[in-house]
C-alpha cells in the first residue's frame, strides 16, 4: 500500500538536485532539470515528475545522456535558431530557447527555434508557458522514441509526439494547450509499471497487437493514438517538424528514453513564437482572447486547458506536497 507524505518544494528540488549531482550531472545541469521535474510533480503530471529522475540518472551515469553537456547555439538566419543539446538533457537547450527566441520575435514577427541530438523533455506546456510569460504565443513540437504504429500498422514508427500551443492574457492566467498524440502520455504507464498498478484498456496494445492492462505489456507494445486515424496523421507531421527540420532522429531510429540500452536518443524540438504585435495590436489580441475566455466560461460544465496550475502551485508552495515514500527512498538511494 502506498504511503505519501508531505515533502517542502524546496526540500524536493534539493533531493532530486543531489541525485544528479551523483550521478555525473553538472550543478547548473542538476538545478534545471531538477526544476523542470519538481514543476512538473506540482502540476500532476506524474509520468514527466519524479518518476523520471532514477531514468534519468542511470542514463547519466553510463553517458546515454551527457549531464555536463552544453547547448550549442547556431543562428542560422535573422529568425532562425538552431541548437545542438549535445546528447545533454533537453531542458538547458530549450531554456536557452525561450531566453532567445522573444527578443528575435520581437523585431521579426516571428521566431523558429530547433534542437536535435536532445532527449525527453517533459511538460511541453511548461514551454510556451513560459513563452506566453514574455509575452509571445507559442507552439512547440517534440518527437519521442517509436510508441505508435502508422493507423492500421503493427510495428510502431511514432512517436507519442507532444504538441503544446500557449496564447498569452492580460492578467497572466495564460491559455496552454498540451497534449500528446496518444490517447495518454506513455509517461502515465511508465508511473504505473512503478507502481504496479494496472491501466485502462483501450491506452495500447501488447507487443503481439492485443489490448492490455499491464503497463509492462504495453511499454513492449504499441500505444494507441486519439482520433484514430487523425491522430497517426498529426503524429507524422510532428515527426517531420521536429526532426525532418532539426535533422535529428526519427522515433523509430531513437533508442529509449525509459531505460540503459543503446546510445543517446538524439530526438528533436521545434519552438515557433508569434509577436501579437506583428499584424494587429497586443491590446486588440488581448481583449480578443479575454472575449472567448469569457464566451467559453459562461456556459455550464465548461473549463479552460491549463487553468487548474496556479492552484496546484499555490497549494504545493504553501502547503507542500503529497508524495509516495517508496518514490523518495529510490531518489535518496541514487549514489
Amino acid at each position: 500500500m502506498k504511503k505519501n507524505n508531505l515533502f517542502k518544494i524546496k526540500d524536493l528540488k534539493d533531493l532530486v538536485k543531489t541525485a544528479f549531482l551523483n550521478s555525473n550531472v553538472s550543478k547548473l545541469n542538476a538545478e534545471v532539470v531538477a526544476e523542470a521535474l519538481v514543476k512538473a510533480e506540482i502540476d500532476g503530471k506524474y509520468g514527466h515528475g519524479l518518476s523520471r529522475v532514477t531514468s534519468y540518472s542511470a542514463q547519466a551515469k553510463i553517458g546515454k545522456v551527457d549531464g555536463y553537456a552544453e547547448p550549442k547555439v547556431n543562428q542560422t538566419l535573422p529568425s532562425v535558431l538552431s541548437i545542438d543539446a549535445s546528447n545533454g538533457f533537453a531542458y538547458p537547450a530549450l531554456k536557452k530557447l525561450t531566453d532567445m527566441l522573444p527578443k528575435i520575435a520581437i523585431s521579426q514577427g516571428i521566431a523558429m527555434g530547433g534542437v536535435y541530438r536532445s532527449h525527453h523533455f517533459g511538460v511541453a506546456g511548461h514551454i510556451v508557458e513560459t513563452a506566453a510569460d514574455k509575452g509571445m504565443i507559442s507552439l512547440l513540437f517534440g518527437n519521442t522514441p517509436s510508441a505508435i504504429a502508422p493507423w492500421r500498422g503493427n510495428k510502431a514508427l511514432f512517436g507519442t509526439n507532444p504538441i503544446a500551443f500557449g496564447a498569452p492574457t492580460e492578467n497572466g492566467d495564460h491559455l496552454i494547450i498540451d497534449m500528446a498524440v496518444s490517447k495518454v502520455a506513455r509517461g502515465k504507464i511508465l508511473k504505473a509499471s512503478q507502481n504496479n498498478e494496472k491501466i485502462p484498456f483501450g491506452w495500447a496494445v501488447d507487443k503481439d497487437g492485443n489490448e492490455t492492462d499491464d503497463p509492462n505489456k504495453a511499454i513492449q507494445g504499441t500505444m494507441l493514438p486519439f482520433g484514430d486515424a487523425k491522430g497517426s496523421a498529426l503524429a507524422l507531421m510532428i515527426e517531420i517538424l521536429a526532426a525532418g527540420i532539426t535533422g535529428a532522429n526519427f522515433a523509430y531510429q531513437a533508442d529509449s528514453f525509459l531505460d540503459t540500452n543503446g546510445g543517446p536518443p538524439n530526438v528533436g524540438q521545434l519552438l515557433i513564437m508569434i509577436n501579437p504585435d506583428a499584424i494587429g495590436s497586443k491590446k486588440i489580441f488581448f481583449n480578443k482572447i479575454n472575449d472567448m475566455i469569457t464566451s467559453i466560461l459562461a456556459q455550464k460544465n465548461t473549463y479552460l486547458p491549463g487553468f487548474k496550475r496556479s492552484e496546484l502551485r499555490k497549494k504545493a508552495y504553501n502547503e507542500g506536497l503529497n508524495v509516495d515514500d517508496r518514490l523518495i527512498d529510490q531518489i535518496k538511494n541514487i549514489v
